[in-house]
Parts: structure tokens; sequence; C-alpha cells
């Protein structure tokens, strides 16, 4: 037992029992709603591709959608934390399929603007910052920790399929259907994730002051003290520090992806979809693998092994040539995989050590901090692109992280992480 902000936490609780019928109905129905969601993605993105070509809008875009989980993330992670995590999902849903459902209607009307798509995209991510948190905590109560890592793995698998189907069936749907037919598939795909959350039960963790007001101070209390919790552990400071740079060096490529498709390889949309199901078909592998093997004994070491991949795979779209569209799509494939295995080991460390009435602090801590840096990164990286090209953006980002990757394994605070308890204590 320990005390977690004056709270009593159990963080030996017991085994969840029989959870494969509680979980795999909200799995499945969250693995559809991400399909739909997908499909908006690319079909938006592709949207102000072809209406602007321009690399400051993408730019914008990607900024926009940012806002709410740096901003607002650490807010949500402490509401998720008392808030009903089941009712959370569901609202947040809905309230996504809502504004695709406005999308729809402005599309339709011939009315459609591109800032109507960045608020789009911004409540998109408003939803988007309470659910994901809602989700992750929500696992850690549902499923036995003896098998986070191989369900970290089937998540990564399961993203890798989206990656795989959605662009081109995005792209095929938007050849033969207007958008807002293509947009309106979100609205179905997010009902049936919502259909299932009505009749199961999702555990709720146990606060000493339940019942009370939630109050803008006690409020801000909860994330000041969710910050001192990630403070505290030195191990997880130099994985968000890592993080950080390689938010800094990895997004703007692939904001700038469908621009490199489109300038350097003169493709359209299906050479997009292309890259994007390459990546998707890495991801499906590394899950796969992730899934069967379980990663080194020491999940660290399986996150460094994978950063030095991804860096590679990135470089290697910073040096294809423009002749060299396979090259690129081999790159994406390496990126797959490798990024399966930095990101898999890490939440399912965090699912395991992490208090349960702390997980949703310190998982949109985490995302929010990783994710800080990114809007400096799009002001930089847009000039840069424009000024240099566009593929010395991805050579840049691919040396740092293989270079960052390797110094890490020789940074003791990082790699005794998995011995490491919240608080900074050895085990």
């Amino acid at each position: 037992m320990s005390v977690v902000n004056g709270h009593l936490a159990d963080v030996n609780q017991p085994e969840p029992k029989n959870w494969l019928r509680s979980f795999g109905p909200m799995w499945f129905g969250q693995a559809f709603s991400l399909l739909g969601s997908s499909l908006v993605q690319f079909s938006l993105v592709w949207w102000l591709t072809d209406k602007t070509g321009s690399t400051a809008v993408l730019a914008t875009a990607t900024l926009v959608a940012l806002l709410p989980q740096v901003l607002l993330g650490p807010f949500a992670g402490a509401l998720v934390d008392r808030w009903n995590r089941r009712w959370v999902m569901v609202v947040t849903d809905s309230l996504i399929a809502v504004v695709t459902l406005g999308l729809v209607l402005l599309f339709l009307s011939g009315q459609i603007q591109i800032w109507h798509v960045y608020v789009a995209m911004f409540l998109r991510s408003l939803g988007g910052a309470f659910h994901w948190p809602s989700m992750e905590a929500s696992t850690a109560l549902m499923v036995p920790k003896k098998h986070l890592t191989r369900l970290a793995g089937a998540n990564q698998t399961l993203r890798g399929l989206m990656n795989i189907a959605a662009p081109p069936l995005g792209a095929l749907l938007l050849a033969t259907l207007p958008i807002h037919q293509v947009l309106a598939i979100d609205i179905a795909t997010a009902s049936l994730a919502v259909l299932p959350l009505l009749f199961i039960q999702i555990p709720q963790p146990v606060h000493s002051d339940a019942g009370q007001q939630v109050t803008p101070r006690k409020l801000l209390a909860d994330v000041k003290a969710g910050l001192r919790y990630v403070v505290g552990w030195p191990g997880l400071v130099g994985i968000l520090l890592m993080a950080t740079l390689i938010n800094f060096l990895l997004n703007p490529g692939f904001t700038f992806l469908p621009l490199l498709v489109t300038r350097h390889f003169a493709g359209d949309a299906l050479q997009l979809g292309w890259l994007h199901s390459a990546f998707g078909v890495g991801i499906i592998s590394g899950g796969l693998l992730l899934s069967s093997w379980g990663g080194f004994r020491r999940k660290i070491l399986t996150t460094m092994v994978g950063l030095i991949g991804m860096g590679i795979g990135v470089t290697l779209l910073g040096i294809a040539p423009p002749w060299g569209y396979w090259i690129a799509w081999g790159g994406m494939l390496l990126l797959g995989v490798m990024n399966t295995l930095v990101n898999g080991p890490i939440f399912a460390l965090l699912q395991t050590k992490v208090e349960p009435q702390m997980q949703g602090r310190v998982f949109t801590l985490v995302s929010s901090m990783a994710g800080a840096m990114m809007p400096l990164s799009m002001i930089i990286a847009t000039p840069v692109a424009d000024w240099f090209g566009l593929q010395s953006w991805y050579i840049f980002g691919g040396v740092i992280c293989i270079l960052m990757a390797v110094g890490g394994l020789f940074v003791k605070t990082i790699m005794t992480i998995d011995d490491q308890q919240p608080g900074g204590a050895v085990v």
C-alpha cells in the first residue's frame, strides 16, 4: 500500500477475472471508431493538401489539433481520475461524431472553409484529450498486469491495421464518393464504439474524498500532485525529455508527408495511401513481434533498440531520390515496426507501476509534455523545409534519433527505469 496525494492506493490490487468478457467488446468497439477516425484524418489532410499545397496550412492544422493535448491535457487527466471513465468515453465518442456531422453538412452545402476544418480538428482533439487517458487508465484496471505488454502489442497491431486499411480505403472512397459521404462513415463507427460502453462496467479507482465537489482549487491540486508524481520518478523524466525531442524531430515529417509525395515523388493520394499502409504493415509486424516475444527483460532496452530503428527508417525517407519511391516505402515499413517497439513497452511499464487513481494524470502529463515542443518544431521545420527541401528535415531527424538512442544506453537513470518505483525508489 502507498499514499498518493492523501489517498490510500492499493498497488497490489487483485487480478481482474473474466476480463475478456467486458474488455473485449469495448476493445472491438474502439477498433471500429479508430477506423472511422483514420478515414476522417486522411480525408481532411488530403483535402487541405489538394486545396492549398501549403506547408504552412498543414503545419497550422497540426498545431491546432495539438493544442488541446498540450494545454488542457493535464487538467483532462485530473478530471478523468475523478470522473466515471466509462461515461467520459461515451460522451467524447459522441462529441467527436457530432463534430464530424457538422463537417458533413458543411461539405454537403458547399460552404466548407479551411478554418472550419481547423475548428473541427481542434474539437476532435479536445475529445481525444479526455478519451485517450480514460481508455488507457481503464485498461490497466480491466486487464491482468501479466498481459499488459502483449496487449500493448495487440493495440499496436490494431493501429497498424488501421494504417494499412484506412489510407488506401480513404483514397478509393475519395475517388468514388464525395467527401461528405466518406466523413459520414465516422458517425456510424462512433456509434459502434458507444454501444458496448452502455452495457459493461469499468472499475473505478477509489478516492478518500469521492463524492465531494471538484472545485478549481481541488482540480489544480490534483494537477500539481500528478506533476510531482512524474517529476519524482527520475527515469520517467529522462524518457519524457527523449520523447519531447523525438516529437520535435519526427512529427513535422509526418505532417509534410503529403507534400513529400506530391512534390518529390510526383505522386497522388494513392501513393500517399501506400506510404501510410507501409507504416501500418510495420506496426502490425512489430505488434505481432511484441505480442509473441514480449520484448527484452528490461522494457527500456526494447525501446532504445526501437528508437535506433526509427532513426534509420526516417533517414531512408530523407535520402530516397525522386525515382526511389520504394526506398521511402521501405523506410516507412521499418519506422512502423520500430515505432511499436518504442511505445509498447513504455506504456506497459506505466500501466504496471502507476497507481490506478494517478493514471489519468500521468498519461496526460506524459503526452502533454512530450508534445509541448511540437509547436516550436513546426515553426522551425516549415521554413527549413521551404529553404533546404523537405528531405533535409527527415535526414536531420533520423540521424539525431539514432545518436540519442545510442547515448541513452549509457545513461543509468534511464536504463534502470524498470527497477524504479514512482518517487525515485529502486527495487
